[in-house]
């Protein structure tokens, strides 16, 4: 099959192109390069670099006809979400209508969307929380993938264009980037190996659901030839506090960092769990890789980096 992943040179989505190639799919690979890096590119993939806003994706699509997109591409910051709303709706709502207008017009049968299970859901009220909870995001960015999911909706009730929209948690893993839009995982990582002190923001009692980048790639393989138009979380079930990932990282990269607290964000959401029952039932996947032994694959990529 031929594959379009969309921020195929970032951390999620090399993983996945990466797993494609193995598994003898065709794929291509569309970047703008602003956050995904040249070094995660497979080489047996056919890139371009370009912006999924821009008016020339259409002729991309012309060229390469593929069959399936998986769309990673997006503006993933929390933080530059608030401070700019309208940055954070061109990247992530009106990239994501050029790619289905263009996948529309191309013939292609099907996208996978890669959405936020945190940032959709908002103060959650049940834990962990099954895809019906009420959806009361707290910042543009969970806005925008909450109206992507819409969208999606919309494409395949009157344009015919399946879709899966995956609810991930909080993704860690090898390249995760230590800056930008970064995960608490590989800020700590980095500066525990390189001797620095980390801080951590508030109390720490703050909960997130981890789950590992290569545990990800595996839910889009499990419903990449499944026609199930519908959505779906991608999480381990259990909440981990920023304080039980610190101590957990301090021990493998053997930091004498302290637990040392600053400020808390405002806004931030202080617990996130989410419960991945039905993408089990449906497509028989669950995240399989231990919190521990994910971590230490980790920090022994952030080693040999």
């Amino acid at each position: 099959m031929k594959v379009l992943v969309t921020g195929g040179a970032g951390f999620i989505g090399s993983h996945l192109v990466d797993r494609l190639i193995e598994e003898g799919h065709e794929v291509v690979v569309v970047d703008n390069l602003s956050t995904g890096k040249k070094k995660n590119l497979n080489k047996a993939a056919t890139f371009y670099k370009l912006d999924i806003t821009s008016s020339r994706l259409d002729r991309l699509f012309q060229i390469e006809r593929p069959e399936l997109i998986s769309h990673h591409a997006a503006q993933m910051d929390v933080r530059k979400s608030v401070a700019d709303p309208t940055f954070d709706a061109k990247s992530n709502i009106l990239g994501l209508l050029n790619v289905l207008d263009c996948a529309v017009r191309n013939g292609a049968r099907r996208v996978i969307f890669a959405s936020s299970g945190g940032a959709i859901y908002g103060d959650q009220s049940t834990f962990p929380a099954t895809e019906t909870h009420p959806t009361h995001p707290l910042s543009p960015y969970g806005v925008s993938k909450l109206s992507s999911e819409h969208y999606l909706y919309y494409y395949q009730k009157v344009c015919g264009l399946d879709y899966t929209a995956l609810r991930y948690g909080n993704v860690y893993g090898p390249r995760q980037d230590p800056h930008g839009e970064a995960g608490v995982v590989a800020i700590f990582t980095k500066m525990m190996l390189d001797g620095q002190q980390p801080f951590i923001n508030g109390t720490g009692n703050q909960t997130r659901d981890y789950v590992y980048v290569n545990d990800v790639v595996e839910a889009n393989m499990a419903v990449m030839n499944k026609k199930i138009s519908d959505t779906f979380n991608i999480g381990t079930g259990k909440e981990t506090s920023v304080n039980q990932l610190f101590h957990a990282l301090a021990k493998i990269t053997s930091s004498d960092a302290k637990e040392i607290h600053g400020p808390e964000k405002k806004g931030e959401q202080m617990r996130s769990c989410l419960d991945a029952r039905k993408i089990y039932e449906a497509a028989d996947w669950e995240a399989v890789v231990p919190f521990e032994e994910g971590l230490e694959h980790t920090v022994a990529w952030f080693r040999k980096k």
